[in-house]
């Protein structure tokens, strides 16, 4: 009775303290909670961004606050705050809340009963404060993936509860302390992707606890403790990226639940040891890219739950165990570039798991395992750099995952099978550089998704089959070094996406064909070593993106097409052993990208381009070259009698030929004129017919292009602007160009006249890839018009205008159209004699081709800056892009240009004119709040940083 009376007495008190309002429990949490809200909120306000958190529900006010909706107590819904009954917080959780500031102003003592600390994903930066370890109930801290700086506090040592220490991706410093050791109860330690240096400290070795340790991209050195091997408990070791040295220890084989163990890119050395074998558990082991020698242990073997094992990019030697074979989980096996000898592992592929086989750069030998020939699984496989050898037909079969293969440079033999063709999922084939035979199978067109085809340096024969046609994906081809005869199939017309052929070393004969002026990607073009002969195509010259082309040791013939001046990107031309005739084009002077050239032992003649290549080229070979270059005569030596007789049969003949066509030229003009006065009544000179189209003849290409266009039908009409119409135009010949028809000009108007003969003097000369082309013009009666090159994707207002168009045009899209403005823009202005200004810079004339690579067109207002001239002229451009002195001044200088290519810079990272953002900026209100960011083209998808533990 005494204790049940006792009982109720201590409970009536304990009622009675609750439900008083000045009883001690309210006393203490009412304490404790200001004291807090009081700290967080000095924190907060040390935020460098206080309008750009997530934090607007920390807000204060005294518990007398006549406001009762007021946040009086952090743990009243203050966000990430969670507390304890008695209203104390124990767990803040403000992972990725965009906080940037500092640890310095968080008073740490104000937070007694702090269990659980996560600010990771933040922008914390300076040192980690020592006053942290007063947290002394803390069990849970994440600080990674901020900018935290100095050194790890030897004061972690003091957080004697803590089970979790995440400080990874920072930018900490110094060395480990080794007070970490003293944390008996930590589960989860990671450091890495720091700049942590010195050794590994063996206190780590205490951690009993410890299932995962991340030490991994840093700057450690030193050995592995052999401490590591008392952590039991230890799931994943990760210590890759390292500068860490000597052997791995062997007490590492006492971890039986080790399942992920990551040593790779370090500076280890020594032998894998034998106890590796004991980890049971192991999935993921990865010792590649250090200095380990000696054998691989057979005790590997052992390792039944393997998936992935890295050891390549050592100095391992003997032979490979058999006993890989009992690893029936095994999908990744990467060996590569080692000492290794011997046969493969018959039972290589026991599972029927391997995907990922490498053990290239070896001196392996023998066949091809059997059990690789049925392993379904396989999806690469690199072999190359060996001494395999085995009948290629037989070795190998079909794979429905396989995607990479690569078995060059070893000693199979025999006849390329034709179940290569039943792989539908092969993206590259290389077989280079073997003993194979018999010729190319047709059914390799099955093969569709190929991208890369390598077959070279064998001892092929027959024709290159027409099913090549059917591999529309392929970028890369290579067949050199075979005995492949025939001709070059039509069917090449078909790789539209090639940016490699080599073809080299064979014996393919006829003509160069034409089509492959429409590999528009291409960037290696290599023909040489085979039979070709007639001429070199001039469609060549449409390759803007080549850089190097070789055609040597054929039997071309005639003239170097002067098309090939127009490859702007050509860094080596190779055309020597030919029978090449003839002068070589001075606009060869204008391929500033040429760094080597080589047309020794031809047949041609005349002056040496002035051009650095051609001055320190290789030119022997050419008895009738002259100029300024080592080894060839001068040009004025001509002196001789052969020179004289020679220049009598040549230049009489000439002049002859010319007095007579000047001749039937006038009679035909007086013919003209008088049948026009007849039907006019008047001689007007603006209407004489001018033809001069480069590549085709005149009066035949006008007649085509109206065939072609309908006689200008609007139908064909691509765009129109201030001084004319554009069409489209396919030609007979299949190439497609686009013509600029100048509106009809009006009785005593010249503006359009003038727009028209500037456009040709601006263009007649310019050769750069981010210029537009001129192909040709026309000034007739009825119609004037400029012919150009076609560029497909059209202009960058329209693309600019067009939702789905634009978001293609990433932001390294972008920065490669402002760049090859600009270099357009320096060509026209500095390496112009004289300077061109183009005076009308805008989207609207910035066309861009297949590849988004920028054309500058429109130069209907350019002016050529003559030096004794005033260069002032009349207003001209378009609005929102005309540099405003220009419209007081009216002077024209290359300034204009550059105040419009600014602007041109800046519609195309805001995505709209500068002159409309301009306009809705006066009008915003809010206009003083308006971020960088925000005037970026809002269409763009922002980049999100990705971060990972391993």
């Amino acid at each position: 009775m005494r204790t049940m009376r006792s009982f109720l007495a201590y409970f009536l008190l304990c009622v009675h303290l609750v439900s008083s309002p000045n009883n001690a429990f309210a006393s203490f949490s009412s304490s404790s909670s200001s004291s807090e809200a009081k700290a967080l909120l000095k924190w907060k306000g040390s935020f460098q961004n206080q309008s750009q958190n997530n934090l607007t529900s920390w807000t204060y006010s005294p518990s007398n606050s006549t406001n009762p909706r007021a946040n009086a107590s952090p743990c009243n819904g203050w966000t990430g705050i969670s507390c304890k009954t008695i209203g104390s917080v124990n767990r803040i959780n403000l992972s990725n809340s965009g906080i940037q500031g500092t640890l310095r102003e968080l008073s740490f003592l104000s937070f007694p009963n702090l269990e659980y600390l996560e600010l990771s994903f933040n922008e914390l930066h300076d040192a980690i404060p020592p006053q942290i370890s007063s947290l002394s109930k803390l069990i849970y801290l994440d600080l990674s993936s901020n900018h935290l700086s100095g050194q790890v506090p030897p004061e972690f040592g003091l957080l004697t509860k803590l089970e979790v220490l995440h400080l990874n991706d920072n930018k900490l410093n110094g060395s480990i302390p080794h007070e970490i050791g003293q944390l008996k109860f930590l589960s989860e330690l990671a450091l890495s992707q720091n700049s942590l240096e010195g050794v590994i400290p063996a206190s780590l070795g205490n951690l009993n606890n410890l299932i995962s340790l991340f030490l991994h991209q840093n700057q450690l050195s030193g050995s592995i403790p052999a401490s590591l091997g008392s952590l039991s408990n230890l799931t994943t070791l990760n210590l890759h990226r390292n500068q860490l040295s000597g052997s791995i220890p062997p007490s590492l084989g006492d971890l039986t639940n080790l399942t992920f163990l990551f040593l790779y890119q370090n500076n280890l050395s020594g032998t894998i040891p034998e106890q590796i074998g004991n980890l049971k558990s192991m999935v993921d082991l990865e010792l590649a890219m250090n200095q380990l020698n000696g054998s691989i242990p057979p005790s590997i073997g052992g390792l039944s739950n393997l998936v992935f094992l890295y050891l390549r990019d050592n100095q391992l030697s003997g032979s490979i165990p058999q006993e890989i074979g009992n690893l029936k989980k095994l999908t990744v096996l990467e060996l590569d570039t080692n000492q290794l000898s011997g046969h493969l592992p018959q039972n290589i592929c026991r599972g029927g798991s391997l995907q990922n086989f490498t053990a290239n750069s070896n001196q392996l030998t023998g066949p091809i395992p059997k059990s690789m020939k049925i392993c379904k699984s396989l999806v690469r496989v690199y072999l190359q750099d060996n001494h395999l050898t085995g009948n290629i037909s037989e070795e190998f079969g079909a794979y429905p995952h396989l995607y990479i293969v690569d078995l060059s440079r070893n000693n199979f033999y025999g006849e390329i099978s034709p179940m290569w063709g039943l792989c539908p999922q092969l993206a590259t084939l290389r077989i280079a550089g073997n003993n194979l035979t018999g010729s190319i199978p047709p059914e390799i067109g099955n093969a569709t998704q190929i991208q890369a085809l390598d077959l070279s340096s064998n001892g092929l024969v027959g024709v290159i089959p027409n099913e090549i046609r059917s591999l529309t994906s392929l970028l890369s081809l290579n067949l050199k070094g075979n005995q492949l005869s025939g001709h070059m199939p039509s069917e090449f017309d078909s790789l539209k996406d090639l940016e490699y052929l080599d073809l080299s070393t064979n014996r393919l004969n006829e003509s160069i064909p034409s089509i492959l002026g429409n590999f528009s990607k291409i960037h290696y073009l290599n023909l040489s070593n085979n039979k070709f002969s007639q001429e070199i195509p001039f469609q060549l010259g449409n390759l803007v993106h080549l850089s190097q082309l070789d055609l040597s040791y054929n039997s071309l013939e005639d003239q170097i097409p002067s098309e090939i001046s127009q490859m702007q990107s050509l860094e080596i031309l190779n055309i020597s052993h030919n029978n090449l005739s003839g002068l070589i084009p001075k606009n060869f002077e204008q391929m500033h990208s040429l760094v080597q050239i080589d047309l020794s032992y031809n047949q041609l003649q005349g002056p040496v381009p002035n051009n650095k290549a051609f001055q320190e080229g290789a030119l022997e070979g050419n008895e009738r070259l002259c100029g300024n270059v080592a080894g060839i005569q001068p040009c004025n030596k001509h002196s001789s009698k052969t020179d004289r007789r020679h220049l009598f049969l040549i230049v009489f003949p000439i002049l002859g030929t010319l007095l007579l066509v000047h001749a039937v030229l006038a009679i035909a003009l007086v013919g003209k004129r008088r049948k026009t006065e007849q039907d006019t009544g008047q001689s007007d000179v603006q209407h004489k017919e001018v033809f001069s189209i480069s590549e085709f003849d005149g009066r035949i290409m006008y007649e085509e292009i109206i065939k072609a266009t309908n006689d200008f039908d609007a139908l064909y009409c691509i765009g129109k602007g201030r001084s004319g119409s554009a069409y489209k135009a396919k030609l007979i010949s299949g190439s497609i160009v686009a013509v600029k028809k100048l509106h009809p000009t009006l009785d005593g108007e010249e503006t359009s006249r003038k727009e028209f003969l500037n456009e040709i003097r601006a263009l007649l000369e310019i050769r750069h890839r981010n210029i537009v082309k001129l192909r040709g013009f026309c000034s007739h009666a009825h119609h004037s018009f400029l012919v150009y090159e076609y560029i497909e994707k059209g202009s960058l207002a329209s693309i600019l205008s067009k939702e789905y168009e634009a978001n293609k045009l990433d932001w390294s899209t972008r920065v490669r159209i402002v760049k090859g403005v600009a270099h357009a823009l320096s060509y026209m202005h500095h390496d112009c004699s004289p300077p061109i200004v183009h005076r009308d810079i805008s989207s609207n004339n910035i066309l861009l081709d297949y590849e988004y690579e920028p054309v500058v067109s429109d130069f209907g207002t350019a002016k050529l800056l003559n030096p004794d001239s005033s260069n002032w002229t009349a207003r001209a451009g378009t609005y929102g892009y005309i540099a405003p002195e220009l419209a007081y001044t009216m002077k024209v200088t290359e300034k204009c240009d550059v105040y419009s290519f600014g602007a041109l810079a800046l519609e195309v990272i805001m995505g709209r004119q500068l002159a409309d953002f301009m306009s809705s900026f006066s009008t915003s209100s809010a206009n003083g709040d308006i971020l960088l960011k925000d005037v970026f083209d809002q269409r763009l998808p922002l980049l999100h940083r990705k971060l990972r533990m391993n």
